[in-house]
């Protein structure tokens, strides 16, 4: 039986595999046809470098999921962290620091996320629908809704720096992040906790697991992973506005889904989660490339996440 499983999940994660190589090797096609290139180094490394802030955010809505619930608030979370840095920043506090009190302040948001969910029983959808609200409010609030610029040199370097003046240093955070958490995911008690909570967390709560402890901890780190997303969107953009962040909520939930992680909660290949994230990355880039308009591209995604959630489900259906 373990074994049949395993190998369902392997060839899940092929096919994820092969759709993204099916869907640059069509805008490739397409591309030569009306006379522009798709695949090339840069292009490739755009994509990568595009989607390596919900990439980030990404990890901290997978383990979310995986343990059964949502966290909407992430994007909030993205443009309070951005306020906050860009205010730091401007006010002299060393860069370092000002990047750690965003890291801190990510996952007291987070903690409060936890605390209700797991020890107040309120569902994750509720609490969260409330924080995102509140912290985009709290953003607004600190600097009386106007953006924060004109920033001292250095902020810049988070985010432009390129590594033997080719590689963006986005994807070299991007690859440790993932490396780490696959780890933790694949090779601790912790990461074999998380599974077992979203599988069953009655069963795990009697096997001796701390359960609640477990769920304060993922949504604690779902706000550290969307506080590093703020501070490298604020890299980016060296501007903060407090309406930033908007929508990475929706598309870091759409990575998970595309990359297979159930929204039942249990199952799924973290991994998998940043070829969902890059997979969104090359159906926007491929429409730009195209000259697609901007409405097309929300259709043609949305299309790809409900069909994404429609194949998870029967996916369920036929394991039972």
């Amino acid at each position: 039986m373990e074994y049949v499983e395993k190998k369902k999940v392997n060839i899940a994660s092929i096919s994820l595999y092969l759709g993204i190589v099916l869907v640059f090797v069509v805008f490739e096609m397409v591309c030569i046809l009306c006379g522009k290139k798709f695949i090339t180094i840069n292009n490739i490394f755009n994509i990568i470098t595009q989607s390596s802030i919900t990439s980030i955010i990404a990890i901290g809505a997978s383990l979310v999921i995986i343990t059964g619930g949502i966290d909407l608030s992430v994007g909030s979370i993205v443009g309070f962290v951005g306020i906050l840095g860009g205010l730091l920043i401007k006010n002299q506090t060393p860069l370092f620091a000002s990047v750690l009190l965003c890291i801190i302040a990510g996952a007291l948001l987070g903690l409060a996320n936890g605390i209700l969910v797991s020890y107040g029983k309120v569902p994750s959808f509720i609490v969260t629908l409330g924080t995102m609200q509140a912290v985009r409010g709290l953003a607004l609030l600190i600097n009386g809704g106007q953006p924060v610029s004109a920033f001292p040199p250095g902020l810049e370097k988070i985010m432009c720096t390129k590594l033997f003046s080719a590689i963006p240093i986005a994807i070299v955070y991007v690859l440790i992040s993932y490396a780490l958490m696959v780890f933790v995911m694949g090779s601790t008690r912790f990461g074999r906790y998380v599974y077992a909570f979203g599988g069953n967390k009655n069963a795990a709560r009697l096997s001796g697991v701390a359960t609640k402890r477990i769920e304060l901890f993922v949504y604690i780190l779902c706000g550290i992973f969307a506080a590093i997303g703020g501070v490298m969107l604020l890299s980016r953009l060296t501007y903060a506005d407090p309406n930033a962040g908007s929508g990475y909520e929706m598309n870091a939930i759409a990575a998970t889904v595309i990359g297979g992680i159930s929204l039942s909660g249990g199952r799924g290949k973290l991994i998998n989660t940043l070829i969902g994230a890059i997979l969104l990355s090359t159906l926007t880039s491929g429409l730009q490339i195209l000259n697609v308009a901007t409405y097309y591209q929300s259709i043609v995604v949305g299309v790809v996440i409900v069909a994404a959630v429609f194949a998870d489900k029967q996916k369920e259906r036929k394991s039972e």
